[in-house]
């Protein structure tokens, strides 16, 4: 397997993927797109920072690419939707710089609380004047954190050292959560309202653009001061000059512009403007961490490991990942399954979470459960990354539901799925932690392994039919490993399972299904 390394990532974090003997990794130089369609087909994984651009096109030639990697936060340079109709994996490194982006930004709110880069450049101008530079003090004023995730949280902790009261704007941070921390959640206005210093930690996205716009900045404090080491778009460039010109902002630091590379902005005109060329993750050990972390990820990815960080499938924590991970595999066989079972097309996906499943997040579990069930049945590629987009896009309803109540097991996945043909009922469960097994096809009670190859042939319930079931299968020289049988009543319908150690042939399986009371016949291969 083949390794694109683009723009300049830190060597020392390529460690993990140069480990790999099976893996070589070629280190590329700058490229136009084009360029990068050329050779883009040779290569499994593909890591960039900021300068190349994994738009559509390259996606399109990238034949073999399995993950494409971010040594980095931000994405904004791959198209996600393009890779996730592919099945490829967009991985980023969210954790690696997360101390950098902090310090970055309390460096900057000192810096503007203190004057300190005007004062530096007036001085190194031959010019000493203290009186023009009397600052402001940290301790005792309100910080308002937009965005209290990993870096926002960060930069929080480092700012209550420094004695400021924190309130924070985050639709998705609990308030208990939030108090554990001793931060303050309020709405977005009153966080405007109530700043004398306002810092950013958000995403870019539709919502977020221009989020520090005329009409935010007409209600925050006269005085108030504006940290961006976020996103470049977040804030309205030209209404923040128009209210830096008027007075009404006393001071704004930016690492990020909307255009980047950016020298002519009005803004860097201003004495009480600081700006910084995109410096969040510059420092020498966010290079490295974030290298080693998202090569780390692309080793799994190739692997056909779960990765931690992905951005375009559902992520999950090691913990989590933990204690659902035996679940994964299950609902993976669960799908494979069903899916050699399927008589006519999928209309629906009803999935059915029993007993201490309920407690966890399930839907990355549904994923992979798509995954097993549609991969085996459509001409493409369906794996973890586009498992749901498939479904969805096919117009196959997927439905998921939990309950606490196990009945029989400690846990049990009942996966039903209708076709126009009707309804098939599937559900397995895992005894003593990993033993996985099938226990209900179609509503009779069997206990089955997942492995190997299984008939699997409803029949009238009536002597004989085992008997000759067996026989055809041993004429054909197929040894019979085991075998389960279900019934709900005498007399009336069963399921017999057959454990074989071959596939069996088709024109076996033709004449099986002429044997007299039996019902069906299908090959399940797990």
């Amino acid at each position: 397997m083949k390794v694109l390394v683009m723009d300049g990532v830190a060597e020392e974090g390529l460690a993990p993927l140069r480990r790999q003997q099976d893996i070589e990794v070629v280190i590329g130089e700058k490229m136009t797109e084009d360029q990068l369609v050329e050779i883009i087909g040779e290569y499994d994984a593909l890591i960039v920072r900021s300068a190349t651009k994994v738009t559509p096109k390259v996606v399109e030639a990238a034949q073999k690419l399995k993950v494409v990697g971010r040594a980095g936060v931000g994405v904004d340079n791959i198209d996600r939707n393009a890779c996730t109709n592919k099945g490829i994996v967009v991985v980023n490194a969210p954790d690696g710089n997360t101390i950098a982006a902090a310090e970055l930004t309390m460096a900057m709110m000192l810096g503007l609380a203190r004057k300190v880069p005007a004062a530096c450049n007036k001085l190194k101008n031959g010019c000493w004047d203290k009186k023009a530079f009397l600052g402001v003090e940290l301790r005792g004023k309100t910080l308002g954190v937009i965005g209290l995730g990993r870096i926002g949280s960060a930069v929080a902790k480092r700012a209550q050292a420094m004695e400021m009261k924190i309130i924070a704007f985050d639709p998705y941070i609990s308030e208990e959560h939030a108090k554990k921390m001793a931060v303050e959640i309020v709405t977005l206005p009153e966080l405007f309202k109530r700043s004398d210093f306002i810092t950013i930690h958000m995403p870019k996205t539709k919502e977020t653009y221009h989020m520090i716009n005329k009409e935010a900045l007409a209600i925050m404090k006269d005085g108030v001061r504006i940290i961006n080491c976020a996103r470049g778009g977040i804030v309205d460039e030209a209404a923040l000059y128009e209210y830096m010109v008027s007075g009404k902002v006393a001071g704004a630091a930016l690492d990020v512009f909307e255009t980047e590379p950016c020298t002519e902005s009005p803004l860097i005109r201003l004495d009480n403007f600081i700006a910084t060329p995109h410096l969040g993750a510059s420092t020498l050990e966010a290079q490295i961490n974030v290298a080693v972390d998202v090569a780390e990820e692309i080793v799994a990815a190739l692997r056909g490991d779960l990765v931690k960080n992905a951005v375009n499938m559902p992520s999950m924590s090691p913990k989590l990942l933990a204690k659902i991970r035996p679940f994964l595999d299950l609902a993976e066989k669960l799908g494979k399954f069903q899916a050699q079972m399927l008589n006519g097309r999928i209309e629906k996906v009803e999935v059915v979470y029993s007993g201490e499943l309920a407690r966890y997040d399930v839907n990355p579990i549904t994923t992979i459960l798509l995954k097993g069930l549609l991969d085996p049945i459509l001409q493409e590629n369906v794996n973890f990354v586009n498992a749901t987009l498939v479904a969805r896009n096919r117009g196959i309803t997927v439905v998921q539901t939990t309950t606490e109540n196990g009945e029989d097991y400690n846990n049990l996945i009942t996966v039903n799925v209708y076709t126009d043909k009707g309804r098939r009922m599937l559900a397995g469960t895992l005894f003593q932690g990993n033993d996985m097994r099938i226990v209900n096809i179609d509503g009779f009670r069997i206990n089955a392994a997942t492995v190997g190859h299984m008939l699997v042939v409803p029949h009238t319930d009536k002597p004989g039919i085992v008997g000759k079931v067996g026989t055809v299968v041993g004429d054909k020289e197929i040894n019979i490993g085991g075998m389960q049988v279900g019934r709900i009543e005498l007399g009336g319908t069963a399921i017999m399972v057959m454990m074989v150690d071959n596939i069996v042939p088709q024109c076996a399986l033709e004449e099986l299904a002429k044997i007299d009371g039996v019902l069906e016949v299908k090959m399940v291969s797990l």
